[in-house]
């Protein structure tokens, strides 16, 4: 699944400066299903207390799925939306998408949600072939 670039971001890119508004709004218009679901993360955390908000629900077919490995796969698209959104993402499984603050990747409740012992209790037989 590729971005859909417009002629004029590409003219961007091979002058050498790429605008990260456009780029986003590029990524906003190529993977909806990912930057909807981010964005709606991202205001969540930003509305409450909460150390973090996460998505649990599968999407809704193997289309919008990839565009959220797509989009959390590409350290481009994901650092372009952590900026964009002011947050930090953190990723598990096939789905399973976290918004924190930023700074958090120092603290206690990123760390239990990265780590090894917290994707290991994450599995389910339907988590392993997605």
């Amino acid at each position: 699944m590729s971005l859909n670039v417009a002629p004029e971001l590409l003219a961007q890119a091979e002058r050498g400066e790429v605008s990260e508004r456009d780029f986003v709004a590029t990524v906003r218009d190529s993977l909806p299903y990912a930057y909807d679901l981010i964005s709606r993360l991202a205001d969540e955390l930003g509305t409450g207390n909460a150390e973090f908000t996460d998505n649990q629900t599968p999407p809704p077919s193997e289309a919008e799925r990839g565009q959220l490995l797509r989009a959390l796969a590409s350290d481009a698209i994901r650092g372009s939306l952590e900026r964009h959104f002011g947050i930090t993402l953190a990723f598990m499984n096939c789905h399973r998408v976290a918004a924190f603050r930023p700074g958090a990747e120092t603290g206690p409740a990123y760390a239990k949600f990265v780590s090894t012992r917290s994707q290991i209790l994450n599995q389910s037989p339907e988590f392993r072939d997605c």
